[in-house]
């Protein structure tokens, strides 16, 4: 374990294995972090952190789950109850509160609302789901995975997504389909 200069380590962490923490980070407490990287300026409070990396400026928790794969930009903000694996979260992305994302890549300034789910297994294999940059995932909804949310794209709270969302585009309803002009689902 190495770690930098005028990091803060709160009581009751475990720090194990191959991790890197970088300077000026405040760790804890009743943080659990293995095998990780953790950029400068970085916040890990209460969470577990196991075999991924945290850019730069970045905070996570309370009681946020970062597994396998996970990595993480600068300047994310990943909330309590959230979990994330195998997966990539552009830089200014936020995922506050009570989420999944799994076999996701996500872009820059997404917005990733409470109770959102991609539902990245089809009972045989895994699947990705990928979002643009600048796209609004409202609450709770459910990207079922193989599913791309163009740039800019926006999901209605509840929906479920099964086809994937054009760049520009709100969808709504269950399953989501895009919102028209004169406000109706199509």
């Amino acid at each position: 374990v190495t770690i930098g200069q005028d990091t803060i380590i709160h009581p009751f962490c475990y720090i194990t294995g191959n991790t890197i923490i970088g300077e000026d980070c405040v760790i804890g407490p009743h943080a659990v972090i293995h095998d990780s990287t953790i950029g400068d300026g970085s916040r890990v409070v209460s969470s577990t952190v196991a075999d991924s990396t945290i850019e730069a400026g970045s905070s996570v928790g309370p009681y946020a789950r970062l597994r396998e794969g996970a990595a993480v930009g600068p300047d994310v903000h990943i909330g309590n109850f959230v979990e994330v694996k195998n997966s990539e979260l552009g830089e200014g992305t936020k995922a506050g509160h009570l989420a999944y994302l799994g076999d996701a890549t996500v872009g820059q300034r997404v917005n990733v609302g409470a109770g959102v789910i991609t539902a990245n297994f089809d009972g045989t294999r895994k699947n990705r789901t990928v979002i643009g940059d600048d796209a609004f995932i409202g609450s709770d909804s459910v990207l079922v995975a193989p599913r791309t949310v163009g740039e800019r794209g926006r999901t209605a709270a509840g929906s479920v997504v099964t086809h994937d969302v054009a760049p520009d585009t709100l969808v709504v309803g269950v399953p989501a389909r895009p919102r028209t002009p004169g406000g109706s689902a199509s």
